[in-house]
């Protein structure tokens, strides 16, 4: 949970990197979420879970777009690469194949290695308590 907590903490942060744990534990939430208020309608016959579901979308759409941005700048990218969709089927290829793809080990112009910085704070922080 606190992966999806990161990306709602950093609602219109579109610099830096994210890494690919972050991208898709809130994926993997979003389409859990959908699914069960997908379900729910089904069960109770109504469209209530359908406005809450469109409702949560409008709100979400600028913390999944800059998670999107982030994933993209881990790889080396520019944010302005997720266009790369607009190319008819080999370019959602492209994408996903990107977000799925390891980031870049050292800094790149859009920031530090965000597992580096993790595990670096996690070492200096070993015998002092």
């Amino acid at each position: 949970m606190k992966w999806y907590f990161k990306v709602i903490y950093h609602y219109f942060d579109f610099s830096g990197r994210s890494r690919r744990k972050e991208f898709w534990i809130f994926t993997l939430f979003n389409a859990i979420l959908t699914l069960l208020l997908s379900l729910l309608d089904t069960v109770f016959e109504t469209y209530i879970f359908t406005t809450i579901f469109f409702m949560y979308y409008l709100v979400m759409f600028i913390p999944s777009l800059s998670l999107l941005l982030r994933r993209v700048h881990d790889s080396g990218k520019s944010g302005w690469f997720i266009f790369v969709v607009l190319i008819p089927i080999i370019g959602w290829i492209w994408l996903l194949v990107l977000l799925c793809s390891e980031g870049e080990h050292q800094s790149n112009l859009w920031g530090e290695n965000p597992k580096g910085v993790e595990n670096d704070r996690l070492i200096n922080q070993i015998g002092k308590e």
